[in-house]
């Protein structure tokens, strides 16, 4: 884009937001809500944290209260009793993010240095956002913000709460062949939008560095903040663990393995589409982790462990986790009632995290001053008829099963289907982004030599203060605070 158009651009952004009074926060900001203005806290009490009302932006944040509000970092740490392992496993909980997900600050990342640089004219442009269900959420949200005309692509086989949530927020939906592994038709599709819609453009969280750095500055810095309000004198942190998908959630073990360098990156995937521990590929259940691909963001030098995790197991916890009888055994078990009754905040693939953290605990044989920090990205909630469909399927959920499914599938957890991995295994697996990323989706060799280097993501990462102080420049301009201030809504 022509810098005069570029200028252009941005100035119908400016009043679009201000005639929307759209305020963006910083990453600082989501990263610190103490760093808010008070009088934008305050009102932010009174409104639905799941509300599409623009102040709900700075709702983007690991710190939100559910009675209203900011407090500590959002996270749920699970007991010995239910892990079966001495150390500590942690998820940062995305159930309290608007949407319901953490995914929506991944669209945020996405979207928002192109809003404020003048590259994305939510006036005249359509915002596509490729997906395997809960970042084109997050995209679908942030559109109908600003007004724009969204288009939500992800598999036809996911959830039924995804469809129903995009139709509810006004997004066009594009439901391509395939379950949550299926990503290449996802590709095709944006490829055709490309061709067809001049008019479109593409937000494609796997190879945008804004989903990688919003992660790595915030969700990082959360788990950062976690292990000083809660870790004891002699704990440290024994690693990161998340699942694949577009690998933004790793930029966060990325952040933290600089402040702990002891500290160990797990990547997990499903067993049954084993992309980075075996070249493997197929079909499966644990929604939202797409693979057959290794994502452009993804830091493979900077990975230590790859897992795999059978889908069965997920669905059989979040039956364990959320049916009366699975519950009522757990706390039969010594799982203390308050962490069973949270058990909710963690959807499918949250489970897949938590048993790739076990794996990697029982691998590592970690102790109980080892922590283990994951993300537990949705909740139940966006799986409810998951469960009912299961119900018709396999029956009732029964004492008897529970006591299967806890025993087999989390107590028994073994350190099978994991890779430690060597120096060149992992850049074996920086090389598979070549199949994907330059012959099918033009990148050059070049820039796939680049990201091998530790200097392209310190150099990406040094990126951060320009991005926040663009961010300020652009609001200033807005001058939405001050209309708020001066019509009352704050202040």
């Amino acid at each position: 884009m022509e810098t005069r158009s570029r200028d252009q651009v941005r100035a119908n952004t400016v009043e679009r937001c201000r005639e929307r009074r759209i305020l963006i926060p910083t990453l600082a900001e989501q990263r610190d809500p103490k760093l808010i203005p008070a009088d934008v806290a305050e009102v932010l009490r009174g409104i639905d944290p799941q509300e599409v009302e623009p102040l709900n932006l700075f709702r983007i944040t690991w710190h939100n209260d559910p009675g209203g509000g900011f407090g500590a970092v959002n996270a749920l740490e699970l007991p010995a009793q239910l892990t079966g392992v001495p150390a500590r496993i942690v998820g940062l909980v995305g159930r309290h993010f608007p949407t319901g997900s953490h995914k929506v600050g991944a669209a945020f990342g996405c979207l928002v240095p192109r809003l404020v640089g003048g590259e994305f004219d939510p006036t005249t442009q359509v915002a596509v956002w490729p997906s395997t269900g809960n970042y084109c959420r997050g995209g679908a949200f942030d559109s109908a913000l600003l007004g724009c005309h969204a288009v939500a692509i992800l598999p036809e086989e996911m959830s039924l709460e995804r469809f129903r949530w995009l139709e509810n927020v006004g997004a066009e939906i594009i439901a391509t062949p395939g379950c949550e592994s299926n990503v290449k038709e996802i590709f095709d599709m944006c490829w055709e939008i490309r061709r067809t819609r001049p008019e479109a453009v593409i937000f494609n969280q796997f190879d945008e560095f804004g989903n990688y750095l919003w992660h790595w500055a915030v969700t990082g810095p959360a788990g950062e903040e976690w292990m000083s309000e809660n870790a004891g004198p002699r704990d440290r942190l024994a690693g990161w663990v998340g699942a694949t998908g577009s690998a933004g959630t790793l930029g966060a073990g990325d952040y933290l393995k600089q402040r702990f360098p002891r500290a160990v990156i797990t990547a997990a995937e499903a067993l049954q589409c084993p992309t980075l521990l075996r070249c493997g590929f197929g079909g499966h259940r644990i929604e939202g982790i797409g693979d057959k691909h290794v994502p452009w963001i993804h830091n493979v030098r900077n990975t230590d462990l790859v897992t795999a995790i059978d889908d069965e197991a997920t669905m059989s916890l979040l039956r364990l986790f959320n049916e009366p009888a699975g519950r009522d055994l757990l706390v039969a078990r010594g799982v203390p009632e308050a962490a069973v009754e949270q058990l909710g905040d963690l959807g499918i693939s949250s489970i897949c995290n938590l048993l790739a953290a076990v794996k990697t605990a029982k691998y590592l044989e970690l102790e109980s001053e080892d922590v283990l920090l994951t993300s537990f990205t949705d909740s139940v909630g966006m799986y409810e008829t998951r469960l009912a469909e299961m119900t018709a399927e396999r029956g009732p959920y029964t004492a008897t099963r529970a006591e299967v499914d806890l025993e087999r599938w989390l107590l028994g957890a073994t350190t099978d289907h994991l890779r430690e991995l060597t120096f060149p295994e992992r850049r074996a697996l920086h090389n598979l982004k070549y199949y994907t990323w330059v012959e099918q989706q033009g990148r050059t060799v070049e820039e796939l030599e680049a990201l091998w280097s530790p200097r392209f993501w310190a150099d990406l990462t040094d990126t951060v203060p320009a991005w926040d102080e663009s961010i300020r420049r652009f609001n200033a301009d807005t001058g939405v605070l001050e209309i708020l201030e001066r019509e009352g809504s704050v202040g």
